[in-house]
């Protein structure tokens, strides 16, 4: 059990990750007013001091505390703390991002409430739009009892109540809403002071607005967190501290791509070049911003050039990659910018489609964009970056590559730099860049099917086709479809096995049988809604597998039966796949295709 502190923004994204574990936890909020829903949250409201909240932790189980509360909520933050060091419950700081401490004649850095108002009298500031919450009215009261202050707030009866019980004129309150422009010139205030709040505190929007009015910005300093806490500062960061500190709450651990793991070696060998010190661990970007950091099992450094490795951790999602060495080697260089080469067990790229050039190594745009970012805040000159991954040859004889010609190794992916156990993350992946190849080489007829048996069948149909022109959908119909509609193919045809057929019909375009299951249930309404006789209902009843069906039932039955599959299999995928000529084929157990619709 989890207890998570929230009311904010990245309170809401705290309870989205741990729902998707499917284990309960607790959301707890001072007040009832954020509206936050998930399936298995358990709400909790209430303000709880230290002793409070040692006692509901130790009642409900809690093996992990997540304070996603606002960096302002100091109480808070103490209580945490201090129920940590009694119970010795660890604690993840889901922490908002902040933007540079920006230094500029008309931003003033206050390192507290107190400091702000002596420096709002020292500037000699008569006239004050404050931009620091209701819960600040009471702060800043030596302030605005003696000069013009206007509040803006949050329009909730609370917060009204609030200011009226501390004196605070009613004409002077202004509700949020509307643009921070409009306000200033309505109110002309001499300045602005706000919270350090992160770039989910809309800090950069005062920032501006304050610039662009040539007024001073009063800028009150976010207080230190309690120390021991493991912070976070994204979904993905919550997700593996989570699984880290309670094994099990998460069915299953999430992982790094290759591209992420090459990032954080790049990152270490830079660093020990440039200071001429191995580091331990290193932290870096993903592509959607968020901070997360990786360990280093080992740097070299030589006299122009460093050398890092990182072992992949893939969590549970089944990679070739998974436990294996990602190295990287970064050398200074005469020339501009930054060139990468295929190292040991990297390929090569050898078609066109892929996005890179023939000839170029099979390192991905992302991760590219991802190492070239973290070299250069580190060093702004010239880097060859060598990508290696030992035993990769071999390893990619158990991929794609092949076919996708890349020769001579794996390729460097991952478009987020995460890899969720057993998504389809990487293999959506790879059907785009072998759609993408396929159309790049001139096919123009695609046939999908779910893996190499079937694929063995379809091709009978379509023997003068080239290899790329047949791509494995696996279990990820839906992104297939997807696809192909997003790359323009003018003709598709998906090969269906009885397995998938069915749970296709039933709408599921996902057929792991970790999601879906059949359903002997839709297979007896369809049958009878084919026109099938009641026999063959009562067939159906009795089956464990779908492959059963190609046995159990007889001639009449299995046509009307079959016929109808198809045709709800067709309309499914003809929804993700509005354009273009679409068929779909139904492969039998013994390799015919008794059923083809276009």
């Amino acid at each position: 059990m989890i207890i998570i502190f929230g009311g904010t923004t990245e309170g809401r994204l705290a309870g989205s990750v741990l729902d998707e574990a499917g284990s309960p936890f607790f959301y707890s909020t001072r007040g009832a007013l954020q509206q936050v829903e998930g399936k298995n949250m358990k709400r909790h409201t209430g303000a709880m001091d230290s002793d409070a909240m040692t006692a509901f932790c130790r009642e409900n189980g809690i093996k992990c505390i997540v304070d996603a509360a606002h960096p302002f909520a100091v109480g808070l933050h103490e209580a945490v703390a201090q129920t940590s060091a009694v119970t010795g419950i660890p604690v993840v700081r889901l922490e908002r991002t902040y933007p540079p401490r920006i230094a500029g004649v008309n931003v003033v850095w206050c390192d507290d409430f107190d400091d702000a108002l002596a420096r709002l009298e020292s500037e000699g500031i008569e006239s004050l739009l404050a931009l620091t919450g209701v819960q600040t009215i009471r702060r800043l009261k030596p302030y605005w009892s003696r000069h013009r202050c206007v509040f803006r707030i949050l329009d909730r009866e609370e917060s009204r109540d609030l200011a009226q019980s501390e004196g605070f004129p009613a004409d002077c309150l202004v509700k949020y809403g509307g643009e921070l422009a409009d306000l200033i010139r309505e109110i002309l205030p001499q300045a602005l002071i706000t919270k350090e709040s992160g770039e989910s505190g809309g800090f950069e929007e005062k920032f501006e607005a304050a610039r662009e009015f040539g007024l001073k910005l009063f800028v009150v300093k976010r207080p230190a967190l309690p120390s021991g806490f493991v912070t976070v500062t994204g979904r993905h960061g919550l997700r593996r501290a989570v699984e880290k500190l309670c094994p099990g709450f998460f069915p299953l651990r999430s992982g790094f791509t290759t591209g992420a793991c090459a990032t954080a070696a790049a990152k270490a060998a830079i660093t020990a070049l440039v200071t001429g010190e191995a580091v331990n661990s290193v932290e870096f970007s993903l592509p959607d911003g968020e901070l997360t950091s990786m360990e280093i099992s080992a740097v070299e450094i030589s006299e122009n050039s460093a050398t890092a490795q990182v072992v992949k951790d893939g969590g549970d999602d089944p990679d070739v990659t998974h436990g294996k060495i990602i190295e990287v080697e970064v050398r200074l260089s005469g020339h501009e910018g930054i060139a990468f080469h295929a190292g040991e067990g990297v390929g090569t790229v050898t078609l066109p489609g892929l996005g890179l050039a023939p000839g170029e190594p099979a390192i991905n745009p992302v991760p590219r964009k991802m190492i070239a970012a973290e070299i250069r805040k580190v060093y702004d000159g010239g880097v060859d970056v060598t990508v290696s991954v030992p035993g990769g040859r071999e390893l990619a004889l158990r991929t794609f590559n092949p076919k996708l010609g890349i020769e001579g190794g794996i390729s460097i992916i991952g478009t987020s730099g995460i890899v969720r156990p057993f998504s389809s993350e990487a293999f959506v992946e790879s059907l785009r860049r072998e759609m993408e190849v396929a159309v790049a080489i001139g096919c123009s007829h695609i046939v999908v099917n779910s893996g190499a048996r079937s694929e063995r069948f379809v091709k009978t149909l379509y023997p003068g086709y080239p290899p790329q022109a047949f791509i494995h959908y696996g279990n990820a119909i839906g992104e297939t479809m997807k696809i192909a509609s997003q790359l323009g193919i003018g003709r598709l045809t998906i090969g269906l096995m009885i397995g998938k057929a069915v749970k296709l019909a039933e709408g599921h375009t996902d057929t792991h049988s970790g999601n879906v299951v059949m359903n002997r249930d839709f297979l007896i309404g369809t049958a009878r809604e084919a026109g099938c006789s009641p026999d063959a209902a009562e067939k159906i009843a009795g089956i464990r597998l779908a492959r059963e069906l190609w046995t159990v039932l007889e001639d009449g039955d299995a046509r009307r039966f079959f016929s109808r599959i198809l045709e709800l299999c067709h309309a499914e995928c003809r929804r993700l796949f509005p354009r273009g000529r679409l068929e779909a084929v139904i492969v039998s157990d013994s390799g015919e295709i008794p059923y083809r619709m276009e």
